[in-house]
């Protein structure tokens, strides 16, 4: 296995560190009342876009993947919405060593894979639908009776478009405490609309784009909650690997 280098910029800068083992202690926290915690992790160009030809690929390097999959092992659950499965052939299962990494620690060997859709289809033919030995979640909106695909669990929302509050409740029935979200950018503002955003992972990849492709969180249809008040982030780390930055904020839950 390749092994990835980087500078720890903040805090406690160090130089030359093994990203397996400069990540090694990730755990996110602390934990919100009353729901799964949500963790959101995104890659951006400079200019703050998330989509290069209507994907991610291709706007980091290969320790930014690496990184992805340390992310992943820390939370109980992944998700992305429909969207993203519709343009990207993705999945969220782990590799080898770090799916021994969780069963020494006491943890399925695999996080549970979620898929948040609306009405819309949702392509089965992806590799997410292939791994028999991860739990899977198929979240649909209400509306026409939508098949089960096997070994897929379905959860039909009440409404059209699945609210983020509902998912994780019942995402919390079934044990998962802590949920990485990995796009795209409409899901996210669902999540940031709803007050469920409590920790933001972003690479910032070391490219220019210019052009008018989705930012890191679509505007939140109806307007933000927070165009007048923005959420406040506390800043939590700073890494480099070559040129590019791995950033990790967390936001405080604002509670009514």
């Amino acid at each position: 296995m390749q092994s990835f280098r980087v500078d720890r910029l903040w805090p406690d800068p160090a130089a030359d560190l093994d990203l397996d083992e400069a990540f090694a202690e990730f755990a996110p926290g602390p934990f919100p009342d009353g729901r799964p915690l949500v963790g959101v992790n995104m890659v951006t160009s400079i200019d703050g876009r998330a989509q290069l030809g209507g994907r991610a690929e291709g706007l980091s390097g290969r320790a930014d993947r690496r990184l992805l999959h340390l992310y992943r092992v820390a939370f109980d659950a992944v998700a992305s919405g429909a969207g993203t499965l519709r343009a990207d052939d993705f999945y969220s299962h782990l590799p080898a060593d770090l799916a021994a990494r969780r069963t020494a620690a006491g943890r399925p060997a695999q996080p549970t894979a979620v898929v948040i859709a609306g009405v819309g289809p949702v392509p089965t033919d992806r590799r997410w639908f292939s791994h028999a030995d991860q739990p899977r979640v198929l979240v649909v909106g209400g509306g026409p009776a939508t098949g089960e695909p096997p070994g897929t669990e379905l959860l039909v929302a009440p409404t059209d478009q699945p609210e983020p509050i509902w998912i994780l409740e019942r995402l919390a029935e079934r044990g998962i405490h802590s949920l990485l979200l990995e796009g795209g950018p409409t899901t996210n503002a669902a999540f940031l609309a709803a007050d469920c955003f409590d920790e933001l992972y972003w690479t910032i990849g070391a490219r220019l784009l210019g052009t008018d492709a989705m930012p890191m969180i679509a505007p939140i249809p109806g307007g933000s909650p927070w165009g007048e008040h923005p959420r406040e982030g506390q800043l939590v780390s700073i890494h480099r690997s070559g040129d590019e930055l791995f950033l990790r904020y967390r936001f405080g839950r604002i509670r009514p």
